[in-house]
């Protein structure tokens, strides 16, 4: 069995590539060299990306929807434990349809963000929000049209 070798990360290194994950991405800048070949990524309302082909597949899908992101990265949260890192914030931004939200503001732009990292690459993302970001899902959530009236 071939041996298998890992670059000692501390908890700065981990961090560091969660923060370059969010300020790349929010400047339209590529992201996908800090993920593993073999990477999973989970985001709500997508079918899990397993590999890099997949998990630039999943970003491709998701870009489309936005015209701006902003990930308030000053306001995180961070929880690092071994190779885990756990990022929670807010975003604000637009959505190609012009419409905008503001995490705080209205109920949408709250995130959490699970990482594991190790070797300097993202191993595994799991992205839970809610991706209805303006509050448009009326029809199923009635209480969100009685606010808004």
């Amino acid at each position: 069995m071939p041996e298998t070798t890992s670059t000692p990360m501390t908890r700065d290194d981990r961090k560091a590539v969660a923060v370059s994950y969010f300020k790349l991405m929010d400047a339209g800048e590529s992201f996908l060299h800090l993920f593993d070949e073999s990477a999973y990524v989970y985001f709500p309302k997508h079918a899990a990306a397993r590999g890099i082909k997949e998990v630039e597949q999943l970003f491709a899908d998701l870009w489309p929807m936005f015209a701006a992101i902003v990930h308030d990265n000053a306001y995180f949260n961070y929880v690092i434990e071994n190779d885990m890192v756990v990022a929670e914030g807010m975003t604000h931004g637009e959505l190609a349809d012009g419409s905008t939200w503001r995490g705080g503001v209205g109920l949408g732009g709250r995130f959490c963000n699970v990482f594991e990292i190790r070797d300097g690459k993202i191993q595994r993302l799991h992205i839970h929000l809610d991706p209805d970001y303006v509050d448009a899902d009326t029809a199923r959530y009635p209480w969100l049209a009685a606010a808004q009236a």
